[in-house]
This record gives structure tokens, sequence and C-alpha cells, in this order.
């Protein structure tokens, strides 16, 4: 793929030769692994139109359709198979069971009455996120009451990038902490007074979506160290 500062727009190279896209059409699309995602044409596909969609910077073939739905045809790249459907009154391209190999560049082009056009998609596949767990800790508080305060954990697994777990105080942001790598563990330590009477609840998200887990300082420290169990809200 080249990118064209002077005319904004990004080229193309496939069997056909090189088309253009102007980049401010790029439509951002994101969606969690496993779920089904549907890139719109937002056109209605006349008789003789020809509709076709690419994938990544080499353009490889993904589906298109010619005239009739039934002449519909479909990659047979593992990465594709049986996961594909055109609709056909519109072209639109679904995508089932979608897996994080998914994500990159889809290029559509459409073919009208002797004119062409071009649109594409950026698509973003997350990995589901885990479950926060917060645990009491042994080490001391670092504060000057000590004896009166409780250090908690709030930790994530088999993380992916685009995340980041965070410590809240009511609305309030205490803390937060994110990560680029993949399948490592995060963790965000937080400091309590016993009779802290305010509600603190850590959150881990990522782009799309997050999980919540409260912490309940009355069951956690004042009971032997321990991992309270996720209670998601």
């Amino acid at each position: 793929m080249v990118i064209c500062s002077v005319f904004l727009c990004l080229a193309f190279l496939t069997a056909g030769g090189v088309f253009s896209v102007d980049a401010d059409d790029m439509q951002s699309v994101s969606v969690m692994e496993g779920e089904n995602v549907t890139l719109h044409t937002d056109v209605f596909k006349q008789r003789d139109d020809k509709i076709m969609w690419y994938f990544g910077p080499e353009n490889t073939f993904v589906a298109r359709m010619n005239g009739k739905a039934s002449s519909t045809m479909y990659s047979d790249d593992e990465m594709f198979r049986d996961r594909l459907k055109m609709n056909n009154q519109t072209g639109d391209l679904t995508i089932t069971h979608i897996t994080s190999h998914h994500s990159g560049l889809y290029t559509l082009k459409i073919s009208s009455n002797n004119k062409v056009s071009y649109k594409t998609f950026n698509l973003t596949v997350s990995a589901r996120l885990p479950v926060p767990v917060i645990s009491r800790v042994s080490s001391q508080c670092s504060s000057s009451s000590s004896s009166s305060c409780c250090c908690v954990l709030c930790s994530v697994v088999n993380v992916s990038h685009d995340v980041s777990v965070s410590w809240y105080k009511g609305k309030s942001l205490l803390s937060s902490i994110s990560v680029s790598d993949l399948n490592i563990r995060l963790s965000l330590p937080l400091e309590v007074e016993y009779q802290d009477t305010n509600t603190y609840r850590c959150v881990v998200n990522n782009p799309i979506t997050n999980h919540t887990q409260h912490l309940h300082i009355t069951q956690l420290c004042h009971t032997s160290e321990g991992t309270l169990e996720s209670i998601l809200y």
C-alpha cells in the first residue's frame, strides 16, 4: 500500500491495475472476537452492478457479486472459508465468528453503468476482556497509618493490546495502567483505610467494552488475606 500525501489518497495494486480511494471515505469498524460484523455498501444493487470486496494491502479477493445474486463468489482462503455472506440487495459483506486475523483494511469496489466507485473499511477486532479480580496483598502500606490501612490489588491476565486497568473512587479516577503487549498480566495496587466508606471500583476496558469490579472493604480487608470473587455490575 502506498500513501499519497499530496492527493490524500490510498493507492492499491490489483490484478486489474491500480485504483485509488479517498482517505476521507475510510470507515473505522470495531468488533469483539467471536462476533459477526457487517460492512455496509450504502447502496441498492442494480441488475448489472458488479460488487467486489478485497482484503489487506495486497487486495486479496474476498467476495464478488456479478449481476444476479446467483453469481455470488466467495474466497476459498482458510481465513474466510464458510464465514462470508453478501446481501443480495445491497452487496453488504458479513463476516461471521470473527477472529483477530480478520483485522485490517477492506476495500469495496462497485462497477455500475461504466462507472467505478470505491469505499474502504478499517476493521479492528479486539480480544474478549478478561474478568478483573481484586485480592488483598500482604505487603505493608506505604502510608504513615499503615496499621489501619488495607492494601489490595486489581489484576487481569492474558490481556491483549489496547487494554487498561483503572481504579476509581466514586466517579474520580485515582490511577490507571495500560498495555501494548500481548498475553501479559496487568496489576494495579490500591491502599484504603479500614474504616473508609467511599465507593471504590476497578475497571478493565478496551476501545469496545469494559468490566467493572467493586471493592467491598468490609468483606476483603476485615478477613484473612485472599481473593474476592468477581462480582460484575
